[in-house]
């Protein structure tokens, strides 16, 4: 049976859309708790406690997510969620207590966890064998919005609309989407459990999903120990001033944008995600080599951009992967892999500053090579897991 065209229809393109809004708010991050800790002089305990709470926002997405669309749908679902982060955009526009700032954080994790769950999904069953291409071009979305999420709220902070006004565009973009596209019909999660799959009949996941969700937390892990602490390496260990330091962090984006628009196109053929994340994962690994070791500035940032160049598709790729070892289960795989990855984003970053408060900085990093080692594990032995299955089929 030949294999359907990849067509980029209303819902691709609303999916693409809204990813890319919540991406803007989860890069943006970063810049804001900086702009935060200086206008209202709050401790780095307090700035720190505002990604807390976005990571647990994270984590209630897992947990809440296959719930609500079993009682509300997909649509319903969607919709509340791209109301729910604009509405915590608008409160940080104007907010200045740290109370409101914290409460504002907190809708926008929550709610901004289950736009990106809802779009995987809704992109998953709508391209089938497509998915990782689809998600693959949502990720050029995602790393545009990465690119452009720091720029636009550092130039605005230089005029009289200040950063916070930055915050207000995806609000824009979302009404947009709103307005085009709250009347299209999304595709709605099987009615039944796929026969034949172990695990499925019973409600449960499938076993061979695991390794593939976990690898999914761990890719993330590698990808936010960079995000959060790859300046402060730079700032630290490199000689770099922290204002340099934030700069050349831009030039990890900019691998990552470049990784998912090359990923969209070598996509195009289905059946190599496998051989595309060894490629990826290998990437990742002599980029951050390069980035750890090297002393001379414009090397390292050469590695900078290997790393986010290796990194980009390990994302899409991975949740890809993991959603189709789960025929008939989006929802609950997507959730759960969304609950594993919040654990991921508190776990390896938290576990990386405290190594880096003993040994170090420069020491501490070598976190990142365990972790690329155990995705590299991860990615062999459930890939050998699949090969009888596949085999029997045939």
């Amino acid at each position: 049976m030949p294999t359907p065209p990849f067509v980029r229809d209303r819902i691709t393109i609303l999916s693409y859309g809204a990813v890319g809004a919540y991406a803007y708010y989860l890069y943006a991050l970063g810049p804001v708790l900086a702009f935060l800790h200086r206008e209202l002089d709050i401790s780095y305990t307090l700035t720190s406690l505002h990604s807390a709470l976005w990571a647990g926002g994270t984590v209630l997405t897992g947990l809440v997510f296959g719930s609500l669309v079993r009682r509300f749908g997909r649509r319903r679902v969607l919709w509340a969620s791209v109301a729910g982060t604009a509405g915590g955009a608008l409160l940080f526009s104007v907010s200045h207590h740290v109370g409101l700032t914290l409460l504002a954080t907190g809708l926008l994790g929550i709610a901004g966890s289950l736009v990106q769950t809802a779009t995987t999904v809704i992109l998953a069953d709508r391209h089938g064998v497509w998915r990782e291409r689809a998600l693959v071009e949502g990720g050029v979305m995602a790393a545009a919005a990465a690119v452009l999420a720091p720029v636009v709220l550092g130039s605005l902070d230089r005029t009289n609309f200040g950063w916070r006004a930055g915050m207000l565009l995806p609000v824009l973009a979302l009404g947009a989407l709103w307005l085009v596209f709250r009347h299209d019909r999304l595709p709605a999660a099987p009615a039944t459990p796929v026969s034949g799959v172990s695990g499925v009949g019973s409600g449960r996941l499938p076993r061979q999903y695991w390794p593939l969700a976990i690898l999914v937390a761990v890719v993330v892990g590698i990808e936010f120990s960079m995000v959060l602490y790859g300046a402060v390496l730079l700032d630290d260990d490199r000689g770099f001033s922290t204002a340099s330091a934030a700069t050349a962090m831009s030039v990890f984006y900019v691998g990552i944008l470049s990784g998912r628009i090359a990923g969209a196109g070598l996509t195009r053929r289905a059946g190599r995600i496998t051989l595309l994340l060894l490629c990826a994962l290998a990437t990742t690994t002599a980029g951050f080599t390069v980035f750890w070791l090297c002393t001379f500035s414009a090397v390292a940032i050469v590695g900078l951009f290997l790393v986010g160049l290796g990194v980009a598709n390990l994302y899409p790729l991975t949740i890809a992967l993991a959603v189709a070892r789960a025929p008939g289960q989006t929802d609950q795989a997507t959730a759960r892999t969304q609950l594993l990855i919040g654990v991921a984003v508190i776990a390896a970053p938290l576990t990386l500053g405290a190594l880096a408060d003993e040994i170090g900085v420069f020491r501490a990093f070598a976190v990142e090579l365990v972790l690329i080692a155990v995705a590299m594990f991860l990615l062999v032995v459930s890939s050998r897991a699949a090969q009888p299955r596949e085999a029997a089929r045939l």
